[in-house]
């Protein structure tokens, strides 16, 4: 029975790398690969993943054998004789992950699906695919992982594929810039993973999340750590997630992300990596609890984005961005009912949320051309009859209000002024401090240093 369990659990979590590496091996060797073949060994391995995942629930089910604990020994173990800093490979199969991972694999099925045809004769066909494959392998890996690093593995993933596509069409000046614009917001969410991880480590030694939740399956007990350490790593997680997942202030990057393919919108910021902080949130609930004020804060934050998203997604001119700030009203609204309390909701309202807009995504190339077809049909514009907000403003209100939301927030100002610009100031101090060192310890005039970086003139310009 174990063995049949691990086994089962074992090609859920090496379908997607079997995949990545099928589609990564010819093109690392420039062999020829038709669209075809990519397109079925795409759906076969999702099959066999979602196939494998579905058996383990009728197994575990009618067995209770559920959760279903995979571990793939030490990794890492500085010292043995005290058990201190060890790093476990270990995934969880519960009703949490479980649910996450099917959402996952029916979803990533369907949008490889529809990105065979879209794509199709597409240039960069195979590279979205295999950036594809590298999601879907994080993805998995994190929806699945029973410890801090390997959670931190998959979500280096799941972010590294989103920055790659965003910049999907890097022909273009737009999206290389977006892509990076997201790849700088997801640094500092994961700057706040990383030392989440190794104060949870500090804290208990290991980075199992039963040293977090006091529980192996969800939803879990009473938090195994004190009040200070629950505050401390809550709240890096807690930021971690709203990187992530967009929550002010990091809300601005999500419309920039629409310059990737319809396909990578859909099932990134409509359907999937949207709502990854959430599931970070939700698997840390006993922290929440135990701290009242993480929860207060998440609550916050939440209803903050919901209301930034829900105006600024009013002035919108196009149809992925609008739908961009709609995902994030939801998220907002999600973030909320995880800080009230209500796991089962929001885990219900995450899956209902991701089938609704990926549909949405899906479907809005084709929805403008009907809407075009329509009003040439009856020779004039479609109107909206819905009574606006903005009719029971004063004009100087609903101006100043505008102007906000066109901005979006001024969040993306708010960040380069108050993180990025001093971040690099710090640094480019930093160097001026280290090179006058380096002038002094060897002995060089102000003169010879300048000629000895001749071969960097104009870097800073970059």
């Amino acid at each position: 029975m174990e063995s049949t369990t691990f086994s089962l659990g074992s090609i859920v979590l090496l379908a997607p790398v079997v995949l990545f590496i099928a589609i990564a091996v010819p093109l690392l060797f420039s062999l020829r690969v038709s669209e075809v073949w990519v397109t079925k060994f795409t759906k076969i391995a999702i099959s066999i993943g979602l196939i494998s995942l579905i058996a383990i629930i009728v197994v575990g089910s009618s067995r209770a054998s559920l959760p279903l604990i995979l571990s793939f020994g030490n990794w890492v173990d500085l010292q043995p004789s005290q058990s201190h800093f060890q790093f476990r490979l270990e995934f969880v199969f519960d009703v949490l992950s479980i649910t996450f991972g099917l959402l996952t694999l029916v979803l990533c099925g369907v949008i490889g699906t529809f990105a065979a045809n879209y794509l199709h004769r597409e240039p960069g066909f195979h590279r979205f695919f295999l950036l594809f494959a590298m999601f879907l392998m994080g993805m998995i890996v994190a929806t699945f992982a029973a410890t801090i690093e390997s959670l931190f593995l998959g979500w280096e993933l799941v972010g590294l594929s989103s920055a790659l596509l965003v910049a999907f069409f890097h022909e273009r000046v737009a999206p290389v810039e977006n892509g990076l614009r997201v790849w700088s917001v997801y640094r500092i969410s994961d700057a706040a993973f990383l030392v989440a991880a190794v104060a949870l480590h500090g804290a208990s030694t290991q980075g199992e999340f039963v040293n977090l939740t006091g529980s192996e399956s969800w939803p879990s007990g009473e938090s195994g750590l004190t009040l200070g350490q629950a505050s401390f790593v809550g709240l890096m997680l807690i930021i971690a997630a709203a990187g992530k997942s967009a929550l002010i202030p990091f809300s601005g990057w999500l419309p920039r992300a629409m310059e990737g393919p319809t396909p990578s919108s859909a099932v990134f910021y409509g359907a999937l990596s949207v709502h990854l902080g959430a599931y970070l949130l939700l698997r840390i609930e006993s922290v929440l609890d135990q701290v009242w004020w993480l929860s207060a804060l998440l609550v916050m934050l939440g209803l903050g984005t919901t209301v930034f998203a829900t105006i600024a997604g009013r002035v919108q001119s196009d149809i992925k961005s609008a739908l961009a700030l709609a995902s994030l009203t939801q998220v907002g609204l999600i973030a909320t009912e995880i800080g009230f309390g209500f796991r089962y909701l929001a885990l219900a309202h995450i899956v209902g949320h991701a089938f609704l807009r990926t549909l949405q995504l899906l479907r809005a190339p084709s929805l403008l051309r009907d809407f075009h077809g329509w009003e040439h049909a009856i020779g004039t514009r479609i109107s909206n009859s819905a009574q606006r907000l903005e009719a029971f403003l004063p004009s100087s209100v609903s101006t100043a209000v505008y102007r906000w939301a066109i901005e979006r927030g001024y969040l993306d100002r708010l960040i380069d002024s108050g993180i990025v610009r001093p971040f690099i100031g710090f640094f480019q101090r930093c160097d001026i401090v280290e090179r006058s060192w380096i002038e002094f310890l060897s002995g060089q005039t102000q003169g010879e240093s300048d000629q000895a970086q001749l071969p960097f003139e104009g870097i800073e310009e970059l």
